[in-house]
């Protein structure tokens, strides 16, 4: 300690001479410069606790004081990929195009967003998506052409997919564990948008429906973009006709078809006179 009471950084270790005694043994080795120890089935713990500090403690020096988590599929392109597929597969390229709204709604929010909620050096509002392409590249892409800050929580997967390259580089994360990677996502959250996606897409809306639902967080906007893709793909209504949930359970969430309407929506949740931090 210095006189002062301040933690003293430690020092860099020197490593061990070759002709030192046991300077090849694991053994010898510093714990936390030893990569089979840390990855360890005992040390699970402390590297679940690695996980949830780093991101936190970065989120944190970069002022991010809340934020507005953004899902949606990785498979939805932007509408200048999609025209170029047009040429080459009509038939899949129209799809893709047609999702292409998609990918432009959800960029035009998150630059609304971003607008609205990142001034005088204070980050609310911030966007925070999955890393990868499509739906969550449009997330952050709008953020970066507002000129504000965004975070990615990337996931290791069998098939591995590279983080976007509109992430603020600060705030871009990588983890092994989807429970961490899930904390994270609603640790600072202030709101959830929600654009069409798959069987990811699908688990992050029911956990968190089901984490609102049961109390487990404080109630948020969750807003579902693009109203007649989701009465195709989920009955709603029918959960609560056969008492599966309650009638009031479909106010947990808001239908919504445009960047305006998303905006919209959050500011009078939390009756805003504009989108903005809060002092």
């Amino acid at each position: 300690m210095s006189e002062g009471g301040t933690e003293r950084a430690l020092p860099e270790p020197e490593l061990p001479a070759p002709s030192m005694p046991f300077a090849d043994e694991p053994s010898f080795r510093l714990a936390f410069q030893d990569p089979d120890f840390l990855l360890r089935d005992e040390l699970r713990g402390v590297r679940l606790m690695l996980e949830l500090l780093k991101a936190d403690i970065a989120q944190d020096e970069a002022a991010i004081r809340s934020t507005v988590v953004l899902f949606g599929s990785a498979r939805v392109v932007d509408r200048a990929t999609a025209e170029a597929r047009l040429a080459a597969a009509q038939t899949e390229a129209e799809r893709a195009l047609r999702q292409s709204a998609w990918y432009e709604e959800a960029r035009r929010f998150a630059r609304l967003v971003t607008l609205g909620g990142q001034k005088r050096g204070i980050c609310d509002f911030a966007i925070i998506t999955g890393g990868g392409p499509g739906i969550m590249a449009a997330g952050n892409r709008g953020a970066a052409e507002a000129g504000g800050k965004s975070i990615g929580l990337s996931i290791v997967l069998p098939r591995e997919q590279a983080p976007n390259r509109w992430i603020t580089p600060e705030l871009s994360f990588r983890f092994h564990y989807f429970g961490i990677r899930k904390m994270h996502f609603l640790m600072r959250a202030r709101a959830l948008a929600v654009f069409p996606g798959g069987f990811g897409t699908l688990d992050e809306l029911f956990e968190t429906l089901t984490l609102v639902q049961t109390g487990k967080i404080r109630r948020l906007p969750i807003l579902l973009f693009d109203r007649a893709f989701w009465n195709r793909v989920i009955c709603f209504e029918a959960l609560a006709e056969e008492g599966l949930i309650d009638a009031a359970d479909l106010d947990l969430f808001t239908f919504v078809e445009t960047a305006e309407e998303g905006v919209e929506a959050i500011r009078a949740f939390y009756d805003l006179p504009v989108l903005a931090p809060q002092d």
